[in-house]
């Protein structure tokens, strides 16, 4: 396997796409080869960081400035040429679409932060719990006191295990799993970062919604997706995307039945910029958009707990970390066969998000290089903006 950049059908790298998104479709040049020297530099460092991947894109914005660029092609040794609206599997960044979610129910007075949970269970569903009752706000800040995931629902063969660990599990297994599980520590008192807890939710905002037959991807589509145009994101199995790889072996279409607002969503490059772009400023939301999910918008950044000792903040699901004169948002994303990131600094419009079709590495390397190139965008944007005066 070569590690000096995504293989194709001719030997060497594909030389980057890049597109500048601030033009109109009709006028943008879909064959120039290099975008921003500063974002097509970002590009490749994400390449030398997801050695394993075929393709890797890149989508930055830098106050005015715009870019899209990726690199390479949707399957090793040929597919077509990845480009803006290619889709990638964004695992746990689907839980900042949750987020929103639940942020556009509440606008909505369907459902509030503090409800219980058991309010929107099935009957014997409901966890042994320890003290107060864990509440919807508690799902969206990581404060539920839920594991990570119920005991043994990853249980299966190993090779279910390297491809689609959670595709056998049902709603059902799910009910079944919760009414198991025994919180490790009181609702609101510990932050401990759950899939199930966020997937949990995605649940409960359907039932709510729909009664107990909703489901979590067509509500998600109705509040929140197509009122922002995000036509490239969902958490449809059957729409072409890259293929993912896991050490260099392709893997199935990533399936997660039972917990999809914790990890089933799939993006383009296009659409997650777009989605930053209107989480970071809620009034360049579309001029249609309803206003709950206006309103959710602005609501979901809010600072909702504060970690001891360190400055970090979390929003809904969004985690915050504090820099000089600025916060700068971010979560990131991964399923066997991708890897995800998406943050951004509201104070100076700083925005990114970045794919691969590879697993995530152990050392986190191309998670780290998105993070690194965001902050230094935004430290570039202070300084430019707020020099430092002497003494």
């Amino acid at each position: 396997m070569s590690r000096g950049g995504p293989p194709h059908a001719g030997g060497g790298a594909r030389p980057p796409h890049a597109e500048d998104d601030g033009r109109s479709p009709d006028t943008r040049d879909q064959d120039a080869p290099q975008g921003p020297a500063w974002a097509a530099a970002l590009l490749a460092g994400l390449r030398d960081a997801a050695p394993g991947a075929s393709a890797v894109a890149l989508a930055v914005r830098r106050g005015p400035e715009r870019a899209l660029l990726t690199t390479g092609a949707t399957t090793r040794g040929g597919g077509t040429p990845a480009g803006p609206d290619t889709r990638f599997e964004i695992g746990s960044l689907t839980k900042t679409f949750t987020a929103l979610l639940l942020a556009e129910m509440v606008a909505r007075g369907e459902v509030a932060y503090d409800d219980p949970i058991d309010r929107f269970l099935p009957l014997g569903a409901a966890p042994r719990l320890r003290g107060s009752p864990i509440t919807l706000g508690h799902l969206a800040t990581h404060t539920s006191g839920l594991p990570r995931l119920p005991r043994g629902f990853l249980l299966g063969s190993a090779s279910a295990y390297f491809s689609n660990p959670y595709a056998h599990r049902s709603r059902a297994d799910l009910w079944r799993a919760l009414g198991r599980t025994r919180p490790h520590a009181a609702p609101g008192t510990r932050v401990r970062y759950s899939n199930l807890g966020v997937g949990l939710l995605g649940e409960l905002l359907a039932r709510a919604a729909h009664g107990p037959g909703g489901a979590y991807a067509p509500l998600l589509d109705e509040r929140v997706l197509r009122p922002l145009g995000l036509t490239r994101t969902s958490c449809d199995t059957g729409q072409p995307q890259a293929t993912g790889y896991w050490h260099g072996r392709a893997r199935p279409t990533w399936r997660i039945p039972a917990l999809p607002g914790a990890g089933a969503g799939r993006s383009s490059p296009r659409d997650l910029l777009a989605f930053l772009g209107f989480v970071m400023d809620p009034a360049s939301a579309p001029p249609d958009a309803p206003g709950p999910l206006r309103a959710a918008l602005a609501d979901v950044t809010g600072p909702r707990i504060a970690l001891p000792r360190t400055g970090r903040r979390i929003a809904l699901v969004w985690n915050i970390r504090p820099r000089p004169g600025h916060d700068l948002y971010h979560h990131s994303g991964g399923t066997r066969g991708f890897t995800a990131f998406a943050g951004f600094d509201p104070r100076h419009r700083i925005a990114l998000a970045a794919l691969a079709n590879t697993q995530p590495a152990a050392t986190g390397a191309f998670i780290q290089r998105a993070y690194l190139g965001l902050w230094a965008l935004a430290r570039e944007e202070s300084l430019r903006k707020e020099p430092l005066r002497p003494g």
